[in-house]
């Protein structure tokens, strides 16, 4: 009975949420798949009209690839289902704000929309090696037309960091 009863809380919830929120926590949940499998605490979700085309978390360790970040990762599984390296259109939901790397990525896949959770700032404190550059900054100095909305549920991304860190078997990059 009582499973029930957090079901419909939960989908209450979900229900109430904004759309940006929602695809906000699938991200946050495939981190938490992440973190319980031995990643780093990072997941991405990539939309396109309001459907959902790729949803991942970080592979870091997984794949022994420094470059294999939950964005990275989204975008190319994005192109091969959508069957190009154009994601016009697409919004990409991060929980952490994109590194550098990722930024240029999601620039160069044309996506229309960053959204994201915690900061770089967030990132950087919890001892991950970062480029303290913001979105905000390459956007501005690299003239990049994609739209950014930060801060989306930061105390939910910001716990990922305190669920990581409470790991045995958590490694740092």
């Amino acid at each position: 009975m009582r499973r029930n009863s957090i079901r419909e809380e939960e989908l209450l919830t979900i229900m109430k949420e904004t759309t940006c929120e929602k695809w906000m926590r699938l991200a946050i949940n495939k981190a938490k798949e992440g973190i319980l499998d031995g990643q780093t605490p990072f997941g991405a979700c990539i939309i396109k009209n309001n459907r959902l085309i790729s949803c991942v978390h970080n592979h870091v360790w997984k794949n022994t690839d420094i470059t294999a970040h939950a964005e990275i990762i989204a975008i190319r599984e994005a192109c091969k289902i959508l069957n190009t390296v154009d994601l016009s259109g697409c919004t990409i939901y991060s929980t952490c704000e994109p590194c550098p790397m990722c930024f240029s990525a999601c620039h160069w896949a044309r996506i229309a929309k960053i959204v994201y959770g915690a900061s770089i700032k967030d990132a950087l404190a919890i001892g991950f090696n970062e480029l303290s550059i913001s979105n905000e900054a390459m956007k501005k100095n690299g003239g990049s037309p994609v739209e950014i909305k930060g801060n989306v549920l930061p105390k939910e991304n910001i716990a990922l960091f305190a669920l990581w860190l409470k790991q045995q078997n958590r490694r740092i990059y």
